[in-house]
């Protein structure tokens, strides 16, 4: 997966940029006849990382967005049909409803479209929300239309396109602008939020080696637990990994039962989209005991706007067709009877943004999961205000917004300073951190703590294990962005913290999926264990669903009812452990050897502003479901 650049200096640059959101983007310059469009240069494009000019010919397609008529209304009104304390809770707008009160007129979005169409662009498409103008055309015609230079630059071992400066345009098209998308190439950086631990992308054969438990602590290894990382619940030795977890034991650890999402629709949204997804869903599923799913059931969608392209290599099409699998199998077995949309961003991830507005604009579904992100808040503004404008809009729709809340902890180990992670960390979404779970014979949680973890190389023959380094564990932290929700008055923090809910994640203790992939004799179907905040959040949607069901209406934007409630979960405390695990070295069989390692439990040791604690804690947030869970929400 893609890595962002790393550096104190730089993330704080950032940061300091991102404060511009709370201040807007209409500031005047010296001709009279435009002003600039500020944030809309990201920090990244420096003089010292300057390689030269971008070809003038090169032809660019962007998104320049529209914000919202009255967007302080908007919040607020997206607060109120949230908060289960207002008059106005759960009276939520229909799309058409949304659009007439708070989208730009016919008039405004035309005047901008006119101005792109007379500089020369394409115009390539407009949602029904006029949120946003897709646009197409040569950097020589940015240069003009938007008074800037385009550059290209040496970023995190990539070169990038970026405006040298601002974007102006037009003083009379001005105040319309929230920001533009696709100009800059910062959609680099995102990366999906899964681990799977192997040598190679997912589309290529993987098995995880035996030994493997069914359960946890069913095989121990002979590999002594590091110094510190005992529990009593352990044997005294560390155990083997698990093959990887079945919906029923997940469901059964969280005391899940008597409901299956019939009536419910789970939105999710990946880039790219996997050939043989459903056929490889339905054979998970008759593994797993599962009704599967018929083509009415699931759905693919490719937004129309979305620039289709030739596949970029760098991006990883194929790596992505695992995450998607994830995504579904982690919904299906969760909501076995809910439908599912998969919102596909073709060949480039700078459309998920725009993948997003459709499902909300159409609204699609009513619960929307995304495991994917950006390292840190390292975006200029105007990337992440029009994020939050489709993410104000779903809130007032009822449709709740999931996203995982990243992989690297606290960002230390990538950014060298702590930061949570984007979009994870606008206060319109649900952010879904990752645990550590041990199930027990009986379908039980026999132990869960925050997913934070060490590796140990382990010798064999000496049984000594040595370690190597910190790996990932659950994104978390506090923005440096937003301001903290009030829905979040009852915990300390600077300002929006990070993540607010938490499910299974550690890849040691994954979800076990089903997908074709490509070994040295052939393509074909196997299974293999897979894990990352990218499984938590479609776990939690998949029993949202549930929740939804039990209510007999959606619960929205949840957030301001999980904080009122925060006794519904199960609060995730600390335990240090470890499992060993087998890899086979060339990730299919044993016919070029094995290497064992030790793998810590509720590490922390790279990632050092996290914790997991009692109550409220920047790794689990206020837990995972319990027993409690269905009956407290499914009202």
């Amino acid at each position: 997966m893609h890595r962002r650049t790393s550096g104190t200096a730089r993330l704080a640059g950032a940061l300091m940029l991102g404060s511009l959101l709370l201040a807007g983007f209409g500031s005047s310059v010296d001709a009279a006849s435009r002003s600039i469009v500020r944030g809309t240069t990201p920090t990244w494009a420096t003089s010292t990382a300057l390689v030269g000019h971008a070809s003038s010919t090169q032809v660019v397609g962007f998104r320049l967005y529209l914000g919202w008529r009255n967007a302080a209304a908007a919040e607020a009104l997206a607060r109120a049909v949230s908060d289960p304390k207002s008059a106005s809770y759960r009276h939520y707008l229909s799309p058409a409803q949304f659009r007439s009160t708070f989208a730009p007129t016919a008039a405004q979005a035309t005047a901008v479209h006119n101005w792109l169409k007379a500089n020369g662009f394409v115009i390539v498409n407009t949602p029904a929300n006029r949120h946003f103008i897709a646009a197409q055309g040569t950097v020589r015609q940015i240069e003009t239309a938007f008074a800037t230079t385009i550059n290209v630059y040496r970023v995190s071992g990539m070169k990038l396109r970026a405006p040298a400066r601002d974007l102006s345009v037009p003083t009379t098209i001005a105040p319309l602008i929230s920001g533009a998308i696709g100009i800059d190439q910062s959609y680099e950086f995102i990366h999906s939020n899964t681990v799977v631990d192997k040598n190679a992308p997912p589309s290529a054969g993987f098995r995880n080696s035996p030994p493997l438990s069914t359960f946890w602590a069913e095989k121990v290894s002979p590999y002594a637990y590091p110094t510190g990382f005992t529990d009593l619940s352990s044997p005294a030795t560390a155990p083997w990994t698990v093959k990887g977890y079945t919906p029923a034991q997940i469901k059964g650890a969280y005391g899940i039962s008597g409901y299956d999402g019939a009536g419910q629709t789970v939105a999710i949204i990946d880039a790219y989209a996997s050939p043989t997804i459903l056929q490889d869903v339905n054979q998970w599923s008759t593994n797993r005991g599962l009704p599967t799913m018929t083509s009415g059931q699931f759905t693919q969608v490719v937004p129309p706007g979305i620039f289709r392209r030739p596949q970029n290599p760098r991006q990883d099409p194929q790596g992505w067709y695992g995450e998607e699998t994830l995504d579904v199998e982690a919904v299906h077995g969760m909501a076995p009877a809910a439908k599912i949309v998969y919102v596909g961003a073709p060949n480039n991830y700078q459309d998920l943004d725009a993948a997003l507005n459709h499902v909300v604009d159409r609204h699609l579904a009513q619960i929307v999961t995304n495991s994917y992100g950006w390292h840190g808040e390292f975006l200029p503004p105007g990337f992440i205000k029009p994020y939050n404008q489709t993410l104000v809009q779903a809130a007032i729709e009822g449709i709740g917004v999931y996203f995982s809340s990243g992989d690297s902890g606290d960002e230390t180990s990538v950014l060298g300073v702590a930061s949570a992670d984007f979009p994870a960390s606008s206060p319109w979404v649900t952010a879904v951190g990752g645990t550590s779970l041990g199930v027990s014979a009986a379908n039980t949680r026999q132990l869960e703590t925050g997913w934070g973890t060490s590796t140990y190389a382990c010798n064999k023959t000496t049984l000594v294990c040595t370690r190597a380094a910190w790996l990932y564990g659950s994104g978390g932290g506090v923005s440096r962005v937003f301001a903290k929700p009030s829905y979040q008055a009852s915990i300390t923090a600077t300002g929006r913290a990070v993540p607010d809910v938490a499910a299974l994640g550690d890849p040691q203790t994954g979800l076990l999926i089903g997908q074709t992939q490509t070994f040295p004799d052939g393509a074909y179907y196997d299974e293999y264990r897979i894990g990352g905040t990218s499984l938590s959040s479609p776990i939690f949607a998949g029993l949202m669903a549930l929740a939804d069901q039990a209510a007999g209406s959606p619960h929205g934007f949840a957030n301001p009812l999980f904080y009122a409630h925060a006794g519904a979960f199960y609060d995730v405390l600390s335990v240090k452990t470890a499992v060993a695990r087998r890899n086979f070295v060339n990730s299919v069989d044993a016919s070029q050897g094995t290497s064992d390692f030790l793998r810590t439990f509720d590490d922390y040791s790279g990632s050092p502003t996290q914790s997991t604690h009692a109550g409220w804690d920047n790794v689990t947030g206020l837990g995972t479901p319990t027993q409690d869970f269905l009956s407290t929400f499914g009202q």
